[in-house]
């Protein structure tokens, strides 16, 4: 005489209970497709693959980073700055028109602390790749984006892209201790150090390099230098430093990056190349790709000079690496008030997540993880060596500046001025702490 099964129906044990399981399992693979683990929609699939098709070009060599990454050594007249509309007829610029070095090295003359303090003075960092291989003349190195990569963004088309704030006024946010926050940005926290009043044609920082904890993989912390020009909702922006985004990156790793909008990234702008738009020059530098080493708390100090300039002939906005390095730059058909000037200039850290201003915080790191107040001891985020172009060319300390914490017990500031030759700044924090809950 036959059992009963599991569901009391004649023959129904563990057998019929896989059938069934296995038979949902397909109905689910027809409707998606499984990339590594996870089910996405055919479509989105389609779409991150004809944007794959879009970015990628033909290398003329490939080096494999121990650190995972893939760099395409690829035709610098066939990079995908050519693919905007703006950029189809574009003649290559070279090299700027006039020599930044000269301006280096009448800052380190200016910098005699950094000669006393040799032995302690910060080390410019490499990027790992280098360990691998190098690209050769008349290329440039791509880090070669993956689907899945593609595949995390909401919106394949958005990758890429920093996340918008919808708000066009100040967010503000409600904790649940009646506190309330002010964040110029909804889901944005800064701790900067900003000058304005003044017309940039350049700005440049020393920014200590570190490894931020991040907690969500839809979430990112930044350090860079920025100019902007225009409304705080509906800017228009370049910028560069070092980044951890794992939405964009697909890690947690440490990365030099550049970043550019004309419209507070509502539609446009992007990382790095994974959009066209900057003009790529160097066969040294690649965008995006992770760098070595990375500065601990009590340890060596490790950084990155980041210098963004405007040529005075073509109006190129050009990123300068190390002090030596003219990686490429934005062409000024891109932009429609930083084809002029900036009118404001940022050094410091940012830090997204949906979580900022809100009880659950994020514990997202800013800079080091460490307050600013922690400087004392050079824990915390630091950027050294301040200076902005104003009208002249030269470069200079800029004559009035001040200090923005979107949340102050989550990520605070410290600017240093006084018994030092060179005014410093300092910022990060751990975000969610017993004074940010």
């Amino acid at each position: 005489m036959g059992g009963r099964g599991l569901f009391g129906g004649e023959g129904i044990g563990i057998r019929g209970i896989m059938v069934i399981m296995l038979g949902a399992t397909v109905t689910l693979i027809r409707c998606g497709v499984l990339v590594e683990g996870k089910l996405f929609s055919k479509q989105k699939i389609l779409e991150a693959e004809r944007q794959l098709n879009q970015l990628r070009r033909p290398a003329v060599k490939t080096i494999q980073s121990e650190d995972g990454d893939i760099i395409d050594c690829i035709d610098i007249y066939k990079q995908p700055a050519f693919d905007h509309p703006a950029l189809r007829n574009h003649t290559i610029q070279m090299a700027p028109t006039y020599d930044t070095t000269k301006e280096t090295k009448t800052m380190k003359k200016m910098d005699r602390w950094k000669k006393r303090n040799e032995e302690q003075s910060p080390i410019t960092v490499k990027q790992t790749w280098h360990k691998s291989g190098s690209c050769p003349q008349g290329t440039i190195p791509v880090r070669r984006i993956q689907k899945k990569e593609l595949l995390r963004a909401s919106l394949v088309k958005d990758y890429g892209r920093k996340k918008h704030s919808s708000t066009l006024s100040r967010h503000v946010s409600q904790l649940s201790d009646n506190k309330t926050v002010y964040l110029q940005r909804a889901n944005h926290s800064k701790a900067i150090l900003f000058t304005e009043g003044y017309r940039y044609n350049g700005a440049k920082g020393d920014i200590k390099v570190y490894n931020p904890s991040v907690e969500l993989d839809d979430e990112y912390s930044t350090s860079q230098v920025c100019l902007i020009n225009g409304a705080y909702y509906d800017f228009e922006s370049v910028e560069s430093g070092w980044a951890v985004n794992p939405s964009v990156y697909g890690d947690r790793q440490t990365r030099f990056f550049v970043y550019w909008t004309v419209d507070g990234s509502q539609k446009t702008g992007c990382f790095d190349l994974t959009c066209p738009g900057f003009v790529q020059t160097s066969h040294e530098i690649a965008l995006g790709a992770a760098i070595h080493p990375i500065s601990v708390p009590h340890g060596l100090p490790y950084q990155i000079i980041v210098y963004i300039y405007k040529d005075p002939v073509t109006s190129n906005w050009w990123v300068q690496y190390g002090e030596r390095i003219n990686i490429g730059y934005w062409p000024p058909e891109l932009f429609v008030l930083l084809s002029y000037h900036a009118t404001s200039v940022e050094w410091g850290g940012e830090v997204y997540s949906s979580r900022v201003g809100t009880t659950p915080h994020t514990r997202t790191d800013m800079g080091s993880g460490h307050f600013a107040e922690s400087s004392v001891w050079g824990t915390s985020g630091v950027i050294k060596r301040i200076r902005v172009h104003e009208n002249s060319p030269g470069l200079k300390f800029p004559d009035i500046v001040n200090t923005l914490m979107d949340e102050f017990n989550c990520y605070d500031v410290k600017y240093l001025s006084d018994y030092v030759e060179d005014p410093e700044f300092y910022y990060g924090g751990p975000g969610r702490n017993y004074m940010c809950p």
